[in-house]
């Protein structure tokens, strides 16, 4: 079995359980484990034999960041099996809701699971103490993505309000109201944002080729499509998906992997930036200009350049927040609004949208009276955990030299001097945001 040389028990700053283990044979790197300790929660199995209308409320469940990209999506399936069109208003109420969602997982975790990492504190609390502006911004920031989902999809997580074909009940005026203040509140802060993250360097750990696939909307930047785009310049429709995202099983973990064209590949906010980043306007296209632009280093198989790119998507959710605001006020929809009707019928139903750790894919089978026959859910975090491991042996061969020394001096990581590799493969596994619990669902 050779010399097991770094065993890390619990990665932390990240949800759910999970480690790294590195085995190394005379020096080389033999096998790299992104370990998902974590058990099988086992929805698909739970949500068989269950009316369509119960789906949303059990797979929300899934996760307590993303609930709502899982109700969401598991809408688009139902309306997708039986054929429902939604109204232009149920679109921007989405989107809305999946705004709020993104603003509260994006500054959940740049500003306090991964920020510490670029400016050398072992803790969000530790980072506090010299840097408590940044603390302060991602809690309001953190809040305000909750209020958000809480005023539309009812609760700030687990959202009872999302209801095929539409919404239970529409927000009122004065909670509107209300938001778009805090919205505006948010988006003062985006000048401070992109400065403190344009003066964080990012370090150049690694720069490997990388497969990158996000949605791709039809117009502009978005979360919700049924259209993939992948790096190598292939595109793909919605139903072709399963085909080209091969789940696996693997002995060391309770949670699939996922290949692309026999390869790893990444999803995220740095995925989406890469593909769709061309597509933004506003502060988030001055944001990404700052950053050095679609072509400058995101697409460099960085993933500690993810951190910026969810930056990016913070500026783009603030200011598409406040758009979408503005339309319910000025009356661009009606304010009474029947869902439409629903008629079960068996078939095959397939939700995608961009949660914000990637893409998310629900797809159910139901019978002729709506009944849940068959399911299958792929989360972000398990298609990512390939090019986690992919990049955690590229980082160990570079670096093993390096092992037991503290100080490990790296070509443009100032804040990451005085530590080990053993910190360094933590720090890489945080970029990607993982969301293990997800991963295991």
């Amino acid at each position: 079995m050779g010399d097991k040389i770094i065993e890390i028990k619990h990665l932390t700053r990240v949800e759910g359980h999970g480690g790294i283990t590195v085995f190394l044979d005379g020096g080389k790197v033999r096998d790299v484990h992104m370990d998902i300790f974590e058990g099988g929660r086992f929805y698909e199995a739970l949500v068989r034999g269950k009316p369509y209308h119960t789906l949303a409320p059990i797979v929300s469940r899934v996760c307590a960041i993303c609930s709502a990209s899982h109700a969401v999506c598991a809408q688009i399936a139902v309306e997708d099996a039986f054929g429902i069109e939604i109204s232009p208003r149920t679109r921007l109420l989405r989107d809305l809701l999946l705004q709020g969602e993104n603003i509260e997982s994006h500054a959940l975790h740049l500003f306090l699971l991964v920020l510490p990492d670029y400016l050398g504190y072992p803790s969000a609390l530790d980072m506090a103490r010299d840097h408590g502006h940044a603390a302060r911004m991602g809690l309001a920031l953190k809040q305000l993505g909750n209020l958000i989902q809480e005023t539309v999809g009812g609760r700030a997580v687990h959202p009872p309000n999302v209801l095929v074909g539409g919404f239970g009940r529409m927000p009122s005026p004065s909670a509107l109201e209300n938001l778009v203040e805090k919205v505006r509140m948010g988006m003062e802060m985006i000048p401070i944002l992109v400065e403190l993250m344009a003066g964080i360097p990012v370090p150049r750990v690694l720069e490997e080729e990388t497969v990158y696939l996000a949605l791709l909307p039809p117009e502009g930047y978005g979360f919700v499509s049924r259209r993939i785009a992948a790096s190598d310049g292939s595109t793909y429709s919605v139903e072709e998906f399963a085909s080209i995202c091969h789940e696996r099983v693997v002995s060391h973990s309770h949670a699939k992997q996922s290949l692309y064209s026999k390869r790893p590949f990444a999803v995220g906010a740095q995925s989406r930036v890469v593909l769709a980043g061309d597509r933004l306007e506003g502060q988030a296209r001055v944001a990404l200009d700052r950053f050095g632009g679609q072509q400058g280093p995101f697409g460099q198989g960085n993933p500690l350049f993810n951190g910026l790119a969810q930056a990016v998507e913070l500026v783009y959710s603030l200011e598409t927040a406040a758009r979408n605001l503005q339309m319910l006020l000025d009356g661009a929809f009606p304010t009474e609004e029947k869902r439409p009707e629903i008629v079960p019928r068996s078939g095959t139903g397939i939700g995608l949208i961009e949660a914000p750790r990637g893409i998310l894919y629900h797809q159910y089978e139901f019978d002729e009276e709506g009944t849940i026959v068959d399911a299958d859910i792929i989360t972000p975090t398990a298609q990512n955990l390939s090019n986690i491991e992919r990049d955690l042996r590229l980082i160990t061969e570079r670096y093993g030299s390096m092992i037991g020394r503290d100080g490990l001096l790296l070509p443009g990581m100032a804040p990451l001097n005085g530590k080990d590799l053993p910190f360094l493969l933590q720090v890489i596994a945080r970029a990607y945001d993982p969301c293990i619990s997800c991963s295991v669902h």
